[in-house]
């Protein structure tokens, strides 16, 4: 079995195939929502609240985020996993951005990395895009 690519996302979008996307942070969650038919699997941020009990995505680290993709890639077998880069991990510099999404990709082996924050993050996508790092 092989993983959903980039390529077969966008050629389900192009062609009005629904795309079912999940979010999980564990192993065992990750298997069940695969399971269930999720073609992509977000590995949020969203961890601070939902298993944390933070009241905020903020105090979410680097090497958190590592270990439940780690945990979420493991646990799946076809789903794309898709994790996302936590706060400051990006927003200060472009080579922070690099830096951590490649990090990211190459410590879990998730095939994506997410960020948020529209037209100021543009020079940190095409960095990423362009070191080969597959963004969200």
């Amino acid at each position: 079995m092989t993983r959903r690519t980039t390529k077969q996302i966008v050629d389900m979008k192009v062609t009005g195939e629904p795309i079912a996307m999940v979010t999980a942070y564990d192993a065992t969650f990750a298997r069940l929502v695969e399971e269930a038919g999720a073609d992509v699997i977000l590995v949020g941020d969203s961890l601070g609240m939902v298993v944390q009990g933070h009241d905020s995505t903020l105090p979410v680290t680097m090497d958190q985020m590592v270990y439940h993709t780690s945990a979420v890639v493991r646990g799946s077998k076809q789903a794309m996993v898709v994790a996302d880069l936590p706060f400051m991990s990006y927003q200060a510099s472009v080579a922070d951005a690099v830096r951590n999404g490649g990090r990211l990709l190459a410590e879990s082996a998730c095939q994506a990395v997410k960020l948020e924050g529209g037209k100021r993050c543009v020079p940190a996508v095409e960095a990423m895009v362009d070191a080969g790092i597959p963004v969200m």
